[in-house]
């Protein structure tokens, strides 16, 4: 064993030579099985509150929990935007659950570098929409929350009858063929 460094490859750029390169665009051609690599995915996992099992639910709750209040208080986001009931607000959930998932997958290491100003893109976009989604929903207490249901809102005969055409072209007379360049 010796304190030396390995000589270099000869075949291979040295530091400088390859900063050229990139700077360049000069970039050896793929190889050949570069398709049949598996690729990395970013890690981060996506949670899909309406299929959550139980068992799952307690761990997706304390990481969101635990991001929301960093969240909070790193971008100094007011309580009428992130009540300190946020949990108990099923669209303010599902916002800060993507953004959790954004920001995450963002600051991700094997990122190329344009995640953290993509995520502060998104975050301009996305407090607008925490707003609206809470907009005091709570300023005289909780209620329980129930849902919009669809269990009798659909004329089934209706559906069914609507459902065996496309209706791409519902400006077309019938028997007629929608007009070349036409908008349907």
């Amino acid at each position: 064993m010796t304190d030396y460094p390995d000589a270099p490859d000869p075949d291979q750029p040295d530091d400088e030579q390859q900063l050229g390169n990139d700077m360049a665009g000069n970039h050896p051609p793929p190889r050949p099985d570069a398709h049949a690599m598996p690729s990395q995915v970013l890690g981060v996992q996506i949670i899909n509150w309406r299929t959550l099992p139980d068992n799952k639910a307690r761990e997706a709750w304390e990481a969101l929990r635990a991001w929301v209040e960093w969240f909070t208080v790193r971008y100094d986001i007011p309580l009428s935007t992130v009540p300190d009931c946020w949990y108990k607000h099923p669209a303010l959930v599902e916002e800060l659950s993507a953004l959790h998932a954004a920001h995450t997958v963002s600051f991700d290491s094997r990122d190329t570098g344009l995640g953290p100003i993509g995520f502060h893109e998104r975050l301009s976009l996305a407090v607008p929409r925490l707003t609206k989604a809470y907009a005091g929903g709570c300023a005289r207490g909780h209620s329980t929350h129930t849902p919009r249901s669809w269990s009798s809102a659909t004329d089934e005969q209706e559906w069914d009858a609507w459902t065996r055409t496309a209706h791409a072209h519902r400006d077309t007379p019938p028997g007629a063929s929608p007009s070349k360049g036409a908008r349907p």
